[in-house]
């Protein structure tokens, strides 16, 4: 199956995630929203994994794979607490979250280039300087 679908399949999830932050912080304290928001995500995760247990799937699981998912999990967890607390500073989502996603790309592409030696195209390149002038753009305007 070609990765582009699932790609914008997982951004509009991804954008569904950030706005209902950005509804949610006006009613919630940011731990409290964090902690329903991992409850959920849980959840999801805990049924899907018991789908594939059923369907007689093997699960191959190693002690690095889930010392790596754990520090994910830490990153994931840190980061909805902090964008409650940048939305319930009055951001708006339309400038918050493209800084927040827009960073973590810029930022996530910078790892890969640095600690696992991939490599970019010029247009890639370029791609990610236009995402350092958007955050840019974004920022100075609020």
């Amino acid at each position: 199956m070609n990765w582009l679908p699932l790609a914008l399949l997982t951004a509009l999830c991804l954008a569904l995630y950030n706005f209902f932050i950005k509804l949610a912080s006006d009613y919630l304290p940011p731990a409290v929203g964090a902690v329903v928001l991992q409850l959920v995500a849980a959840a999801l995760g805990a049924a899907w994994l018991l789908k594939l247990k059923l369907q007689g799937q093997p699960l191959a699981v190693t002690g690095k794979g889930l010392g790596l998912a754990a520090v994910a999990g830490l990153g994931v967890g840190l980061a909805e607490i902090l964008t409650f607390v940048v939305f319930q500073r009055g951001v708006p989502s339309s400038v918050g979250t493209p800084v927040i996603v827009g960073g973590s790309v810029l930022l996530t592409a910078l790892l890969g280039l640095a600690l696992l030696r991939e490599t970019l195209t010029l247009p890639q390149a370029g791609g990610l300087v236009l995402i350092v002038a958007g955050i840019a753009l974004l920022a100075r305007g609020h």
